[in-house]
This record gives structure tokens, C-alpha cells and sequence, in this order.
């Protein structure tokens, strides 16, 4: 996915000619903390609310005020792994867009973004996740996706972690089935390290009658 496909119209950009006031009811309004100042179509810079909890006269506008305007922005053609950098490097609630002549084209908000990360890591689709660490030689993901689908499951999304000064790295799997004990099992015959697992469905277990227990121990 490319930045121009994840902008909004939802939040309008601010003006020069804008008061302090009116940069603060918009923040509000949008829960952001960051707005981009555009002047037709040019791009001025990011405002930050940090900029203007100082200021005294909120009817001043903020073209008036001598602002140490930030300059971060992504280019429309940008893949959207660089906006997830900024958002992180800057520590943004909104990531601004230009075309190539860098005219602004619109903003990308840290809940748009949030809503793609959580259908990127299927999140809402029903399954189990485990997690596994291997060492950096063996992270094969087509080799673990063979061991996923020998149970008619499928590999829904998976990422990777890295640990510093360490030959090891922890991949998490999400898969679409609940019930994954025949996939765990699998991995641990191909001597895989499981480290963790989740929604993971045991029938033979007494989760469901130590749950009971306490909600009675509750009710008491």
C-alpha cells in the first residue's frame, strides 16, 4: 500500500490566517497534537500543540508567531512502511502527504494508521497466534508455512522481532485455525522453540472449570 491511499479529507489542514484558538478546537475536535500548516497548496510545516501552550493571546494567529515549524512528510508514491517510521522516529498523530512538487495533498492520522496496522496483522480475523523463536539461519517462513498449512490452516500474518547482540529472533505467526495443537505439535517434532501461544484450544484442560470456580468464588 502506497501513503496516497491511506489520506483522509476528515481533518482540514490550518492556515497562517487561523488563530491559536482555532488550532486548539481543531486538535481537540480530531484528538490530535500535530496539524499541518498549508497556505493553498504549499506546505508550511507541522504545527505542534507543544508550539503554542505558551502563548497568552489565543486570538493572535499563528501566522504571527515565530513557530520552530518541524518538517516531516512522506510523498504520495511512499510505501506505507515509511509512515509507520515517522509516526515512530517523531512521535506524530498525523503524517503529512505531497505530490512531487511537494504540494500537500492531504494528512495521514495515527487512527487511520492504527485501523491499517490491525487489518494488516489480521487482528479481527478469528485464529491462533504462536509465537516461535528461531535462530536468525532458520527463519524460513515458507518452511513454517508448510508446517501451518499440513493442517489445512493458513498463515494469516506473521512478523519478526529482533533482540541486539543476539543470533536469535522471535517470529509470530497468526493462523486461521483456533484449535492449533496439531501445528504446535508439528513444529515441536521439526524441534522449533514455541515460546508462547494464544487462543489456542485445549478440550482437555480445566481452564473453562477454573473460570467457573472463580466466578462462583465471585458471586459468594
Amino acid at each position: 500500500m502506497l501513503a496516497i491511499e491511506l489520506i483522509s479529507d476528515a481533518i482540514p489542514p490550518v492556515h497562517t490566517s487561523d488563530s491559536i484558538q482555532k488550532v486548539f478546537d481543531r486538535m481537540a475536535e480530531f484528538r490530535v497534537c500535530h496539524l499541518p500548516i498549508v497556505n493553498e497548496e504549499q506546505f508550511l510545516g507541522l504545527l505542534s500543540e507543544d508550539d503554542l501552550v505558551e502563548e497568552t493571546d489565543f486570538n493572535a494567529p499563528i501566522g504571527s508567531l515565530a513557530l520552530s515549524l518541524v518538517n516531516p512528510y512522506v510523498l504520495e508514491e511512499q510505501h506505507i512502511y515509511d509512515v509507520i517510521r515517522l509516526f515512530y522516529e517523531r512521535q506524530l498523530s498525523v503524517v503529512p502527504v505531497l505530490n512531487i512538487k511537494k504540494d500537500y495533498l492531504g494528512m495521514i492520522s495515527i487512527n487511520a494508521m492504527n485501523e491499517y496496522f490491525a487489518k494488516l496483522t489480521s487482528v479481527s480475523e478469528p485464529g491462533g497466534i504462536i509465537v516461535l523463536e528461531v535462530d536468525n539461519k532458520n527463519n524460513s517462513l515458507a518452511h513454517m508455512s508448510q508446517v501451518v498449512e499440513s493442517d489445512n490452516a493458513q498463515i494469516l500474518s506473521s512478523y519478526t522481532r529482533t533482540f541486539p547482540d543476539s543470533t536469535r529472533m522471535e517470529v509470530t505467526l497468526k493462523v486461521n485455525k483456533q484449535d492449533i495443537s496439531n501445528i504446535l505439535a508439528t513444529f515441536l517434532r521439526y524441534n522449533y522453540d514455541v515460546k508462547a501461544t494464544f487462543n489456542f484450544t485445549d478440550h482437555n484442560d480445566n481452564s473453562m472449570d477454573r473460570f467457573d470456580s472463580f466466578m462462583n468464588y465471585l458471586n459468594l
